[in-house]
C-alpha cells in the first residue's frame, strides 16, 4: 500500500488545483506498481495521506476509474485494476490492430518535423542509464513516449482518444509492470527505429505491419512471463522492461 508522501497543500504550485495534484500522484503510484493491483482504496488513508479533503479525492478516484485504473466493485468499492491473463491479452490484441493503423496513417500525415523530432525522442531513449545497462527501456510518458507520438501523428482524432486518452494510462501501467527477455529493450529500440525508418520512407504498409510485429512480440513476452510464473506458482511480478 502507499508510504507517506508528505503531500500537503502547499506543495502543490500555481499551475493546477489540489485534486489535480493528487489525481497525477495517484495516478503515477498506479502505473509504476506503487500500489499493488488488486489494492482496495481507502478513501480516508488516502485523505489523510495526501492532505486533501473527500470531496476533491472523490473526483480524482472518478478520473482514475475513468482511465480504466480503477474499478468499482459491489459491496466493496474501488480497487486497483488487476487484468486477467486474457484480459491483457485481449489489450494486447487491440493495441496490435490499433497502433499498426494509427503507424500508417502517420507515414502519411506527419510532417517532415514531426519525424526528425520522432529521432530525437529515440536518441533521447538510447542515453537512458536504464538502457544502457540493458535493465530497462526509457519509460517517460506523452512526447517522450515513441508510441504516444506515432498516435498523435496519426491524425485520426478518434484514435487519438482512445489509445492516448481513454486506454493510455492502463497500456503503461502493464508496459511497466511486465519484463522482458534480457535483451527486449535493445531489440525494442532497434524496431522503434525500423517503424520510423518505414515511416519517413513513407511506406504506410511496411510502417503498419513493422508495428504490429513489434506489439505481437512484447505480448510473447507477457505470454512468456504468464507461463514462467504459473510453472513457479507464483503471481506475475513487476519489473521494468518496453512493450
Amino acid at each position: 500500500m502507499l508510504g507517506t508522501s508528505d503531500i500537503t497543500t502547499a506543495s502543490v504550485d500555481d499551475s493546477g488545483t489540489l485534486s489535480e495534484h493528487v489525481f497525477r500522484r495517484i495516478q503515477a503510484a498506479i502505473v509504476k506498481g506503487e500500489i499493488a493491483p488488486g489494492s482496495k482504496i481507502s478513501e480516508p488513508e488516502l485523505a489523510r495521506i495526501y492532505g486533501i479533503s473527500r470531496g476533491p479525492l472523490r473526483e480524482a478516484i472518478h478520473r482514475l476509474e475513468g482511465q480504466r485504473l480503477l474499478v468499482r466493485v459491489p459491496h466493496v468499492g474501488a480497487r486497483v485494476v488487476s487484468l486477467s491473463h486474457a484480459e491483457l491479452i485481449e489489450l494486447y490484441e487491440i493495441r496490435e490492430s490499433l497502433e499498426g493503423m494509427a503507424c500508417r496513417l502517420a507515414a502519411e500525415r506527419m510532417t517532415q518535423g514531426e519525424i526528425d523530432e520522432l529521432r530525437r525522442v529515440l536518441d533521447l531513449h538510447e542515453q537512458d542509464a536504464a538502457f544502457k545497462a540493458g535493465v530497462g527501456y526509457y519509460q517517460q510518458e506523452g512526447d517522450f513516449d515513441f508510441h504516444y507520438r506515432i498516435i498523435q501523428g496519426s491524425g485520426n482524432k478518434t484514435l487519438t482518444q482512445m489509445l492516448c486518452g481513454e486506454l493510455y494510462q492502463l497500456v503503461r501501467m502493464y508496459r511497466l509492470q511486465f519484463s522482458a527477455t534480457p535483451n527486449r529493450p535493445r531489440h525494442a529500440f532497434n524496431e522503434h527505429h525500423r517503424i520510423l525508418d518505414a515511416i519517413s520512407e513513407r511506406d504506410g504498409e511496411l510502417a503498419e505491419l513493422l508495428m504490429r510485429r513489434h506489439i505481437a512480440a512484447s505480448k510473447r513476452n507477457i505470454e512468456r512471463h504468464y507461463t514462467a510464473q504459473a510453472g513457479q506458482g507464483a503471481a506475475p511480478s513487476t519489473a521494468r522492461g518496453e512493450s
